[in-house]
């Protein structure tokens, strides 16, 4: 493998495939990109809205993220851009610093390219394994609470009421009840209508390109009916644009205080890409490689931060258009970004013509998509934990900026993750008559004690495991404590220490320890921290895949060896549906 394969993943894997990519399959990716960009388009400039920005800031976005991702894309289905989840945090986290609005796009830059390095580094560090630590009731109380965001922030538009700098849900529906005696009716009634029309296209036309057509139906309906006088503030003509890009300042200040929100973005950008292309993946029998995935959307963002665009995240809704469309490669997502540019090159002035109520109004119609009520009911139903995972990341959405809300619900999720895996579950069972594992009334007169080990042994479970330990080790009449280390994973050196404590407690009250079922990765850390030296090799028994039981026979003899009387009673402690070993 050369080394433009090792950078350029996608370059391998057209080559690999080029003798089998057709005619016909470039067919079906002109096909999904122009779909795609028929989608994108309109999107970017409502993207850009949320976040603040002037609508080419999203269209410039979504080209850039179309081009350049694909270089280094693992899925062939997604499509990297500007997001509703990453335009509502920027807006957020702006207002939550109090940057005014002509500052923003100065500072763009710098935020777009920390975002860049930070999930490159992430990338390579692997932090894409952190998402299995994350609860899906963390995303979908943020979706939720930025839906409720985007929803309120459009509403001034659609009332026709100047618009507040307001930082969190509450304070703007406190500043559009304060103006709703200056609401403008008939923009109201044109906002309605506007809803209506996608609605009704969304019903009848499902697969059309609803949003496009909304966008082209509202603005004419408007053209017919400004003939009577009626006016709305309009979107800017794109001849007075300032393409004008600005680039990035690395000053320490400035890194210092974009940082959080960097951060939040990043990390939303990962869960929200990691999410569709696994899911895309699952569907099409293809494997993705997060890792590499993020390592694209760092390039785009690289590039973006260049050419004054904003984050970049793996868009669902686009994503999944690209599938059904039948993409075949990551040609498509190319495809996509030169179709908007070529039709923004040569209709782009038509955005003159589209009222600023159109675009909110349709904002709000992906607003109120983005709430789940069957998944907000299944979290606050299945069990405590996601309940208050979402009550918490979604409640602080809404009194707080959402990237607060994203640290919260991610620390409390990951807090309950540790709480689960830190607390051993031990029960103790006996052998009866037949030989089989029951239920054990008592132990106060076993001489012989076996503990069963399972799951991750680390830092935040030694503490709960060396106190239950302890515990039995006291138990009167108790002479030799058997662990079963089969099932016991992840040892680490908090881990190891506390075993080598234990021994030592047990010996003080003149008890013997014994490990059995130990594997190859557990003996390295055994002889590192010195614990092969202080147990002896005649008390470890190593597992053996020939035999799964022998390790436990062979500790159990040596333990009969210790009390000296092979009748001794012989008690089991192990979790009651884990009896692999024995």
């Amino acid at each position: 493998m050369n080394w433009t394969n090792r950078v350029f993943p996608t370059v391998e894997k057209l080559h690999k495939q080029w003798r089998q990519y057709s005619w016909t399959h470039f067919g079906h990716d002109v096909r999904a990109g122009i779909n795609v960009a028929m989608l994108d388009l309109p999107q970017s400039m409502a993207y850009a809205m949320i976040a603040g920005l002037p609508i080419h800031y999203g269209i410039r976005t979504s080209i850039i993220g179309s081009l350049i991702s694909p270089l280094l894309a693992s899925s062939r289905f997604i499509v990297i851009g500007p997001t509703n989840a990453t335009a509502v945090l920027l807006f957020s986290g702006f207002l939550s610093l109090g940057i005014p609005e002509e500052q923003r796009l100065i500072l763009l830059p710098t935020l777009v390219l920390m975002v860049s390095a930070i999930t490159i580094f992430g990338a390579l560090l692997r932090f894409d394994l952190i998402v299995q630590y994350i609860s899906r009731s963390v995303i979908s109380g943020y979706v939720t609470a930025a839906a409720f965001l985007i929803i309120i922030k459009q509403t001034s538009h659609v009332l026709g009421i100047p618009a507040g700098e307001t930082k969190t849900f509450w304070d703007t529906l406190a500043h559009v009840i304060r103006c709703c005696p200056q609401a403008q009716l008939g923009t109201l009634l044109f906002s309605v209508s506007t809803i209506s029309i996608y609605f009704l296209l969304k019903k009848f036309w499902k697969h059309a390109p609803n949003f496009a057509l909304s966008i082209v139906l509202s603005s004419a309906f408007y053209w017919i009916i400004s003939k009577q006088g009626f006016q709305l503030p309009m979107l800017p003509n794109p001849g007075s644009i300032n393409w004008q890009s600005h680039l990035p300042n690395l000053d320490l200040s400035v890194i210092e205080q974009l940082a959080p929100m960097a951060i939040a973005i990043a990390l939303l950008s990962l869960v929200e890409s990691s999410s569709i292309s696994k899911s895309l993946a699952a569907q099409s029998g293809d494997t993705v490689d997060i890792s590499q995935q993020m390592m694209s959307i760092g390039l785009a963002c690289g590039v973006g931060s260049i050419a004054s665009a904003m984050p970049m995240s793996g868009s669902p809704t686009r994503s999944a258009l690209n599938y059904e469309s039948g993409a075949r490669s990551p040609v498509s997502s190319l495809i996509s970004g030169l179709t908007i540019l070529i039709l923004f090159l040569l209709f782009g002035s038509a955005v003159q013509w589209i009222p600023k109520a159109t675009l909110a109004s349709l904002i709000i119609c992906v607003g109120l998509s983005l709430i789940r009520w069957s998944s907000i009911k299944v979290f606050l139903n299945v069990s405590k934990s996601d309940a208050a995972t979402f009550l918490l990341t979604f409640l602080s959405g809404l009194l707080f900026p959402l990237d607060l809300a994203i640290y919260l619900g991610v620390g409390l999720s990951v807090a309950l993750f540790l709480r689960k895996v830190s607390v051993p579950k031990l029960e103790e069972i006996d052998f009866n008559e037949r030989g089989e594992l029951v239920g054990k009334q008592s132990s106060e007169h076993s001489a012989i004690s076996i503990v069963h080990v399972e799951g991750d042994l680390f830092f935040g479970s030694t503490d709960v495991f060396l106190d239950r330990v302890r515990d039995i080790v006291q138990t009167p009449n108790l002479k030799v404590i058997i662990l079963r280390m089969l099932n016991a994973h992840h040892i680490d050196a908090t881990a190891s220490l506390a075993i080598c404590n234990l021994v030592n407690f047990a010996r003080k009250k003149s008890r013997d320890v014994i490990l059995s079922g130990v594997r190859d990765d557990m003996k390295r850390h055994l002889e590192k921290s010195g614990l092969t030296d202080l147990l002896g090799e005649s008390n470890i028994y190593y597992y053996t895949p020939e035999n799964v039981t022998l390790s436990t026979k062979n500790a159990l003899l040596r333990a009969k060896e210790i009390t000296g009387d092979e009748s001794s009673d012989v008690i089991l402690m192990v979790k009651k549906k884990e009896q692999r070993e024995d």
